[in-house]
């Protein structure tokens, strides 16, 4: 492992991969992935809602409006926010109803990463071979392991596994958590959809990131992983490499 200089310009390269999964109709995910290696994002439409392909979208084309020089936890907040509000606005359209999405996102500025995200989408760190679970699930299930009330291997059985505590569109104001931590070179992070770790074991997708194939070719056997085992939700990721300065 090569520590970057504080400040120093790492090399950045990614890739992103969508799929309806098996069983749902439609896709309402949508992803952001960005050639310069600075702007990634997951949003996963939230199907009990209705258009959640439509929510999913506006939460990408906000987020598509920051700038290279905007500071990276101000611009996200404020283009979440404004999702928000489009997102709402919209659901007020008489015949629409409501509809929201779940959102992680990614800014990579010099040698930081710095992560965003509301409801049950997911960012990963892999550094040396382990695998980290870099955000908090905004759910009902992970409010009740956190309280001491429901054991982790639990989780996925709980009958309200699938309901979501945070998710742009879902209230007036949207809360959005963040995290940034210091790369060093090798790391490797994963964005995703809920459908993909509801599916493949952390266990097999640490080992699957692990493995030297480029994030393109990582992204389509992480997805294949998912089809196999199922894949009942849209399955999303993104795989970016973090190179020398």
């Amino acid at each position: 492992m090569v520590p970057l200089v504080a400040g120093a310009f790492p090399t950045v390269r990614g890739a992103g991969l969508t799929h309806r999964g098996l069983i749902r109709e439609r896709n309402e995910d949508s992803i952001l992935t960005d050639p310069s290696g600075r702007l990634w994002a997951v949003a996963d439409g939230m199907g009990g809602y209705g258009h959640g392909d439509v929510a999913s979208d506006i939460v990408i084309d906000c987020l598509e409006q920051i700038e290279d020089e905007e500071e990276p936890a101000t611009a996200l907040a404020e283009r979440l926010s404004e999702a928000n509000t489009a997102v709402r606005r919209l659901a007020a359209t008489p015949g629409l109803g409501q509809m929201g999405s779940t959102v992680v996102a990614l800014i990579i500025d010099r040698a930081r990463a710095h992560f965003a995200w509301a409801g049950d989408s997911r960012g990963y760190l892999l550094r040396a071979g382990q695998l980290r679970l870099i955000t908090r699930d905004h759910t009902v299930v992970q409010n009740l392991i956190d309280q001491g009330e429901l054991r982790p291997e639990a989780a996925e059985q709980h009958p309200e596994s699938h309901i979501v505590t945070r998710a742009v569109g879902g209230d007036d104001g949207l809360e959005v958590e963040f995290a940034t931590l210091p790369l060093i070179q090798g790391d490797r992070i994963m964005l995703c959809s809920d459908g993909l770790p509801r599916c493949v074991y952390e266990q097999t997708i640490e080992e699957l990131l692990a493995g030297a194939a480029t994030a393109e070719n990582t992204c389509r056997a992480l997805v294949a992983e998912a089809l196999a085992q199922g894949a009942p939700d849209n399955v999303s990721v993104i795989v970016i490499d973090i190179g020398e300065a």
